[in-house]
């Protein structure tokens, strides 16, 4: 397949009025005001950026003595699966260096030979559950017409990357295994995650590849966590992830899952995807992520590297975006855009037919 490699701005359109752009740089310092981060972030996701700073400043810091809390928090917060979209919960066997993992598969029907996509969800590696995420793949699913199995991994600190792997690539088998039975045509298998969650799909292409079991069509990796030297060994400038997932939460995060400190030669390559050497014959991918997101350089030198490996990548960098930045409460042209570009992409990527777009509406 012939490589391409492509970056998209949101500078025109409306979505990115040049206007309301500020023309200078502040003088003052973002320590000693959050306001002055506006001149960094995208007119539509000014108002919204600024208040999650203003939340995440009164937090204390990611650790183990704050993670139980923040791990009840999101599972209050996380949104019941819809009615009307089916989906169920299965199980996959365990065996003697694994258990058993629950997989949520979404839109499956009997007969015929659709797509599907295994999914991890986000969460830092360490926060997160695969229910939390249905409602949403269910939209996706329905949107696609496609099969969604969403995997219940083990999250760090209690079980390190070894672990997760082995519970996402056994999903990912369980998947193709079943494909007939769930109307899944087993030629057209993607994996997708988002943050952590990404990183996640990244590493299951990667062993699919190396294991040489399971061929994937495609990966949509959404703002994914590929480096652990980021905000480590590598400092990052001050105006990049200061929103929702800053350099603290990444360290801890890495750290909980690699079982070593971030940033150095310790770390285990196999559980790190930008450290992976070779990443030629991965399946054909999509990358996005918001420039002032901290996982924009990591994200966007991943792409390139995949790129010059002859693997087809599309990269979208959003300006002024941070992490997170879709998310339809905030309900912005900016989000819905990108929403729309990965959905495109799924498509493409698993040959299935266009759905009208959401860019110009506000649901």
């Amino acid at each position: 397949m012939a490589s391409h490699f492509k970056r998209r701005e949101i500078l025109t359109s409306g979505l990115a009025c040049a206007a309301a752009w500020p023309l200078t740089r502040p003088s003052i310092a973002l320590a000693d005001a959050i306001e002055g981060y506006a001149y960094y972030l995208h007119p539509e996701l000014r108002e919204v950026g600024l208040r999650l700073m203003k939340m995440y400043e009164a937090n204390p810091p990611l650790s183990l003595a704050t993670l139980a809390r923040e791990r009840q928090g999101a599972a209050l917060r996380a949104p019941q699966p819809l009615e009307n979209v089916p989906w169920r919960l299965d199980r996959v066997k365990g065996d003697r260096t694994r258990p058993e993992t629950k997989v949520y598969v979404i839109n499956a029907k009997s007969g015929g030979s659709r797509p599907a996509i295994l999914y991890t969800h986000g969460g830092g590696f360490v926060n997160g559950s695969a229910l939390s995420s249905v409602a949403a793949l269910q939209r996706l699913a329905t949107r696609i017409d496609c099969v969604i199995v969403t995997v219940e991994y083990r999250l760090a600190p209690e079980t390190k990357f070894g672990g997760s792997l082995e519970d996402n690539y056994a999903a990912l088998k369980w998947l193709h295994r079943n494909a007939e039975g769930l109307g899944v045509d087993a030629a057209r298998i993607a994996v997708m995650g988002e943050s952590a969650g990404g990183g996640h799909a990244a590493l299951l292409a990667i062993a699919a590849r190396d294991r040489d079991e399971v061929a994937l069509a495609f990966q949509c990796l959404i703002y994914p966590m590929l480096d652990d030297r980021t905000g480590t060994s590598r400092p990052v400038p001050a105006h990049v992830g200061q929103i929702v997932w800053n350099a603290q939460r990444n360290r801890f995060g890495w750290e909980s899952f690699l079982g070593e400190v971030p940033g150095t030669s310790a770390v285990p390559v196999e559980g790190v995807p930008a450290r992976t050497v070779d990443v030629s014959r991965l399946p054909p991918a999509f990358i996005g992520v918001g420039s002032i997101d901290l996982f924009c350089d990591e994200d966007v030198e991943y792409a390139r590297r995949l790129n010059e490996a002859g693997v087809s990548t599309e990269l979208i960098v959003v300006p002024g975006a941070f992490h997170g930045f879709d998310n339809p409460s905030f309900n912005t042209k900016v989000g819905r855009w990108f929403s729309d570009s990965v959905e495109d992409a799924l498509r493409r990527g698993l040959g299935v037919g266009a759905v009208p777009s959401r860019s110009g509406s506000a649901k």
